[in-house]
């Protein structure tokens, strides 16, 4: 890896010639290996008419974006918020620079449990307008519901679920965000391990309306000679904040007392919370749009070291910065540690961050097969996987920011198909795109994805924010006979939530994250497949408190509740 400063070097250097808005290094596509044969037995299903998801979420103007405050869209949530035992959506909402649509609300549907979803989003008291941009869920009062908190361009909300089919706006608990913050990611974490969630928040920039250029009038408000929207580049940056839980429903500032303020000059995305430097403390990892990515290592006395270039996070394998969106979390190649994927912007390759061990990782994109598809913005991801066979694969959702590459040469489109990359084993990937289903070839242009079991059957389905569209929601329907087993866990000296556990079965591991995904979150119940296996085998779960605790073999094709003991 190049020294930092002599990286800084290389990047400024790029910038001047590229000339552009958000950075992108004119990658071509990678050779595709010899496809594998193997069958391939999920099959995505677009349910979301049937299913009641009818409503568009607003971004913006459909045709063209004059700035960039209408181009990056915003995250979806699926969320038990009843504890009913079935997941809900929550839809986070936008809006438009002339006359929003009166009823551009974020939404919230309940999950009937035959198949439909009931819009509940004004009685259940979620029903807000604004410029919404991410979403991330957790138990912050420990009450055993879980709580929401929205980001925006403005004030953020957060959401107290009040365990009476209802939620309360508790913004007040938060300090508030400076005037034209434009806040993008959040996580629910508990960083000083006090069994109390805290909560860490990204901003994407400084965005002001008044102040900012109109498309083509400089050279970051081009794209490839095309007059666009300007920025992310020549835009003032965006910054991170911590918040610490005081136990009393209220929140205090520590971003400075933490040194998560020392990190400057970057634009921020998807923020995720875990156990990247295997310390037992958890650390945080932002995607940064054109910008390096950060990485928050715990110091474990109340202080945060960014430390990004150094663990080999921060830049691709050349060392150049890159236009990250969105960041999923799993162990890959059953080697025992948590690796990387992130999104990046369309003439780029996606990041495969390979834990080395210790919080040092290995970018080996390239040689999992994942450098076949660089003509893509790509932005939600998830390691899920799909096919029960006990290897995580990956869906990608895309879509391009500029809807006036439409009608124009060069061959780049507005919307773009959604990639399903097949785990062979030992994180090398395959495109079976085309084997998942006609839904995953139907072109939009997506942001935010969750997943998560919708109707408990066994199988991961998802969910996908569609850009001025309904939502599409893709049924998983598995055709073979593997097995599988869904974890839910319950922290009693942790958060309740269990946010931040990590879950090791066998070769797989996983942890319960607040947000990933692009601006996202999952289903916080852990799915695995299990193959052939008939039974889990020990399950061992390291507690966000740092505690380790193993569970007996359980019987597969079930739900299994684990208690901190």
């Amino acid at each position: 890896m190049l020294p930092r400063n002599l990286v800084f070097c290389a990047i400024c250097w790029t910038c001047n010639v590229t000339a552009q808005g958000v950075a992108t290094h004119n990658a071509i596509a990678e050779k595709r290996s010899v496809f594998s044969g193997i069958p391939w037995k999920s099959q995505l299903v677009d349910v979301s008419r049937q299913a009641g998801l009818r409503a568009p979420v607003i971004a913006g103007g459909e045709k063209t974006k004059r700035y960039i405050i209408e181009a990056n869209g915003s995250g979806v949530a699926l969320l038990d918020f009843d504890n009913d035992g079935f997941l809900d959506v929550f839809l986070v909402n936008g809006s438009r620079l002339d006359t929003p649509p009166v009823d551009a609300t974020n939404r919230l549907y309940r999950n009937t449990q035959k198949g439909l979803f009931e819009d509940v989003s004004v009685p259940a008291g979620v029903a807000q307008k604004g410029w919404g941009s991410g979403v991330c869920a957790g138990d912050y009062d420990n009450d055993g519901f879980t709580d929401l908190f929205v980001t925006y361009w403005g004030p953020n909300v957060l959401l107290r679920n009040t365990g009476k089919g209802k939620f309360e706006d508790a913004s007040k608990a938060v300090p508030k965000a400076e005037a034209k913050d434009w806040s993008s990611g959040c996580t629910f974490v508990d960083y000083d391990r006090d069994g109390l969630l805290d909560l860490f928040v990204t901003s994407y920039q400084k965005f002001d309306l008044a102040t900012a250029p109109m498309p083509g009038k400089t050279s970051t408000c081009e794209w490839k000679g095309m007059p666009v929207f300007c920025g992310p580049r020549g835009l003032p940056y965006g910054k991170a904040s911590l918040f610490r839980n005081k136990g009393d429903g209220t929140f205090t500032d520590v971003t400075v007392a933490s040194k998560i303020s020392e990190a400057k000059g970057f634009y921020a995305f998807t923020a995720v919370a875990a156990d990247l430097n295997e310390d037992g403390w958890p650390d945080l990892y932002v995607a940064s749009d054109s910008t390096p990515s950060l990485f928050f290592r715990n110091q474990k006395d109340g202080t945060f070291a960014e430390i990004g270039a150094e663990a080999g996070v921060a830049f691709n394998e050349h060392g150049f910065e890159q236009g990250g969106m969105g960041i999923t979390l799993a162990d890959c190649n059953g080697d025992g540690h948590l690796d990387v994927f992130k999104t990046n912007f369309a003439g780029d390759h996606p990041n495969l961050y390979l834990n080395r061990g210790k919080g040092i990782f290995e970018d080996g994109v390239l040689r999992a097969g994942l450098g076949v598809n660089p003509q893509y913005v790509g932005w939600g991801v998830g390691f899920v996987d799909l096919d029960n066979d006990g290897l995580v694969d990956i869906l990608q959702a895309n879509g391009h920011v500029y809807p006036e590459l439409d009608g124009k040469a060069g061959g780049e489109e507005y919307r773009n198909p959604r990639i399903v990359y097949r785990n062979l084993g030992g994180c090398r990937f395959e495109d079976v795109s085309n084997l998942a289903g006609a839904a995953v070839s139907e072109k939009h242009s997506s942001r935010g994805v969750a997943f998560g079991d919708i109707d408990n059957d066994g199988d991961v389905d998802v969910l996908i924010m569609n850009m001025n569209e309904p939502p599409t929601l893709l049924r998983n329907d598995v055709s073979n006979k593997n097995h599988w087993v869904r974890v839910k866990l319950r922290g009693t000296k942790s958060n309740r939530a269990a946010i931040g556990a990590e879950v090791t079965l066998g070769k797989q591991k996983q942890v319960v994250m607040s947000q990933s995904s692009f601006l996202s979150h999952n289903d916080s119940r852990l799915h695995f497949g299990l193959g052939s296996e008939e039974e889990t085998g020990v399950i061992r779960v390291r507690w966000p408190s740092g505690a380790m605790q193993e569970f007996p073999s359980a019987k597969a094709d079930q739900e299994v509740l684990l208690v901190e003991q």
